[in-house]
């Protein structure tokens, strides 16, 4: 099969296509063919270098998956072969996407979507993931509570908004001022322009000086050190982004505030729970682009430009 190959850690051009063996599914797993993945910034984060302890060189990186099952594994009875699937391999430790079969536990396997495409269903498994992990298993969002997610444009903060939002909750949401209107679309109450307004100004003076519930931190650094300042009283901070420096956080300590630092994890029952949002027309996918994935040295690149709406898909187009 082919491979986009992880030749060294740097930049996007440490990619090459090779042809590499088709991986053989144990007794507990399945084989899939790819029709789809996306590009995530743990993607970039691990090319560059950022997580050479946990990744093994040559290497196959990528982790979202839509696909159709070509092979199950003996002990395997939940699925048969020509099932469509969605999923996010392990992160570490595995081959990953970015290549023509992938082999999968089936337990982190769940039927994809019926009303989406591939490239479509391809920008859930991680985002939504981690935005159901956030909100829901983490962050322990309730109906009429309040909750600011940052980047709201992103992979993550699109899903999230939208999720928020079926959960109940008045969603304010930051972005550029060029997706406003996109992140209005997608269900945000108040939409605050980061680039020129003051987010914690905005919710200060929309909340009353009381704060929000929930705080959804997608960028990290001082976006983490900053939101305490307007979460109320014994609220929650979720962030999905490591601290590579000490911050000090003495205002989450002194409002009694939970902090939550989530690297999500793969199971079935949230992808079963995102599918019947998303067949109920409750979430959609927000894609930026879809190109042959083949072209991931360029798509690594446009993602780590910024600015990007959404996903950006990597298609496999059958020969």
């Amino acid at each position: 099969m082919k491979a986009a190959v992880l030749k060294a850690f740097g930049d996007a051009e440490s990619f090459e296509i090779q042809t590499v063996p088709k991986p053989v599914p144990k007794a507990n797993q399945v084989l899939v063919q790819v029709c789809a993945t996306s590009v995530n910034p743990v993607d970039y984060q691990t090319r560059r270098g950022d997580y050479k302890n946990l990744v093994h060189l040559p290497a196959i990186i990528g982790v979202d998956i839509s696909g159709v099952i070509e092979v199950i594994g003996e002990a395997v009875t939940e699925f048969k072969v020509g099932d469509e699937v969605y999923y996010s391999p392990q992160i570490f430790g595995e081959s990953g996407s970015y290549a023509q079969y992938h082999v999968a536990d089936a337990g982190i396997v769940a039927i994809k979507p019926a009303n989406l495409l591939h490239v479509e269903a391809a920008c859930f498994p991680l985002a939504g993931g981690t935005a159901w992990d956030c909100l829901v298993t983490r962050g322990n969002l309730q109906v009429g509570e309040t909750v600011l997610i940052h980047a709201g444009a992103g992979g993550v903060g699109s899903i999230a908004i939208q999720l928020a939002k079926v959960m109940g909750a008045y969603v304010f949401a930051t972005c550029s001022s060029k997706n406003r209107d996109l992140v209005k679309e997608l269900g945000a109450d108040w939409v605050i322009d980061y680039r020129n307004q003051d987010y914690a100004a905005v919710v200060c003076q929309e909340t009353g000086g009381l704060g929000v519930d929930l705080v959804l931190d997608t960028i990290g650094g001082e976006t983490i050190q900053r939101s305490p300042e307007i979460i109320r009283p014994f609220g929650r901070l979720v962030s999905i982004v490591d601290i590579a420096t000490p911050l000090s956080l003495l205002e989450a300590w002194g409002k009694n505030l939970t902090i939550h630092f989530v690297f999500t994890p793969q199971y079935r029952t949230k992808l079963d729970a995102l599918t019947k949002l998303i067949e109920r027309a409750q979430l959609r996918p927000v894609i930026d682009s879809i190109i042959s994935w083949d072209q991931v040295i360029q798509a690594h690149q446009r993602l780590e430009q910024g600015g990007t709406r959404g996903k950006i898909v990597l298609e496999f187009i059958k020969d």
